[in-house]
């Protein structure tokens, strides 16, 4: 009995534990609800900003400079003097002594104790400092990277959050249509209901609704996955939302400045551009890094001369070591033949030299490349935005009259069902085309090197 007693109490606890599992497990589980349903929303301008102070990248290239720092730094120690120091005690078995009698002379004692300060300067080290000269130029290198970086992520950023506007309209007018389509269901339910109508009709505008529903979702999935994209950007362990679209205007009057520059005949941006992108800085700045270590490559046949420096003491004194002394050396090393190292580092320099300007001529034919496309695009995305829009005005006030026939009865129910997906689909077409024209502009400054512009914050 006691134990069938004890069963039951521990079912009974059992079961409470259980119970309060499933209530902390609940309880979990809409916390975490909570904290997904939280999203950030952002501006364009902050969202950009805000990529370019939390971007993981940049930390990368931060680190890239100081790890060329360092480097420097090491170059830079081969050519200054050292000082170095050094205490020996030698512990013999007995005193090592030379001659008998009178003649005796200590040469090693028992407990020995010397040491010694030694100073060292390069005097003649053409090679070293050559290399000191060589790190400063990968320093600039590292940062120039760093501003090429932080254009990739202020780029990747406003892509991102035009991804996430656009996605947004997306889904607001797949919102607008299944209103519209819902409406038209009930509409039809209710001449079914009033013996008004036929099945047929409620069946095809159910059908309508339901595909807008579809429509919708498949909308709002594209949006989550663009809100996502954007937080891996900011650093941001969760989604972010991007509103406030921008307006990009400085991208229509730098293609007014290429249209007249180009019918004109005078400067062109497309000349400008080594000055304005980082990344055809960054291929200069490694073309010239490149043809210095070229220019240097004479100091590796010079010979290199030091002097040091070195007092020191010896307790005992010896016969050929006194107590105190010091000593100064000179010592001059020439490499007459090497097997033909530097020979072959040579042409491996000039090899990797032609690389490079052939890379940084590449760029260059590719940038001023970019710009011309971009402004084509440009110039036909508004062409066509304009069209789309004008279509789906149109579409919205067909949709809507030809709803009025059909409640007056001089229509049927196809004609609706036609006229709400024609302004459906104009009204997503008139919304790619704003964000294709949006997206033309962001592509145009961005060819052209004007985005992140130097006077914004994230410039």
């Amino acid at each position: 009995m006691g134990g069938l007693g004890g069963r039951i109490r521990r079912g009974r606890r059992g079961g409470l534990a259980l119970l309060c599992g499933l209530w902390l497990g609940v309880s979990a589980s809409a916390a975490w609800a909570t904290s997904g349903a939280e999203r950030t929303v952002l501006s364009f301008e902050q969202a950009v900003s805000l990529a370019l102070s939390r971007n993981l990248s940049l930390r990368t290239a931060q680190l890239e400079i100081e790890r060329a720092q360092a480097l420097l730094q090491q170059a830079r120690a081969a050519s200054l003097p050292t000082l170095n120091m050094s205490l020996n005690y030698t512990r013999l078995d007995n005193d090592r002594i030379l001659g008998s009698g009178d003649m005796q002379r200590l040469v090693a004692g028992a407990n020995q104790t010397s040491g010694n300060v030694t100073v060292s300067l390069p005097i003649l080290a053409p090679a070293r400092w050559a290399s000191f000269l060589h790190a400063q130029d990968n320093r600039r290198v590292a940062e120039i990277s760093q501003m090429d970086v932080r254009r990739l992520v202020a780029v990747s950023a406003a892509r991102a959050c035009l991804s996430v506007i656009a996605q947004s309209r997306l889904v607001d007018v797949s919102e607008r249509a299944e209103k519209t389509a819902l409406a038209h269901f009930e509409y039809a339910s209710q001449r079914l209901g009033g013996g008004v109508g036929n099945r047929l009709d409620a069946v095809r505008a159910e059908s309508e609704l339901e595909l807008t529903r579809s429509q919708r979702a498949l909308s709002q999935a594209a949006l989550v996955r663009s809100r996502e994209a954007l937080g891996v950007l900011l650093a941001a362990d969760q989604s972010v939302d991007c509103r406030d679209a921008p307006s990009l205007q400085a991208a229509d009057q730098l293609a007014d400045e290429l249209r007249q520059a180009s019918e004109s005949g005078h400067t062109s941006p497309l000349d400008e551009l080594a000055h304005f992108r980082s990344d055809l800085r960054l291929w200069q700045a490694r073309a010239w890094a490149s043809a210095r270590v070229i220019r240097h490559g004479w100091t590796d046949f010079l010979p290199q001369l030091s002097v040091s420096f070195a007092p020191f003491f010896q307790d005992p004194p010896s016969i050929v070591q006194p107590q105190l002394g010091w000593q100064a050396r000179f010592d001059f090393s020439w490499s007459l033949f090497d097997g033909g190292l530097r020979y072959g580092i040579r042409s491996e320099r000039w090899v990797l030299h032609r690389q490079i300007k052939t890379n940084q001529q590449i760029a260059q034919l590719q940038a001023r490349s970019d710009v011309r496309s971009a402004l084509s695009t440009l110039l036909s995305a508004s062409v066509a935005q304009a069209a789309a829009q004008r279509a789906a005005q149109r579409s919205e006030e067909a949709s809507l009259l030809s709803m009025r026939a059909y409640r007056a009865g001089i229509s049927n129910n196809l004609a609706v069902i036609d006229a709400e997906r024609r302004a459906r689909d104009a009204a997503t077409a008139a919304t790619q085309a704003e964000d294709a024209t949006r997206q033309a502009r962001l592509e145009l400054l961005i060819a052209a090197g004007r985005f992140p512009s130097k006077e914004s914050p994230h410039g």
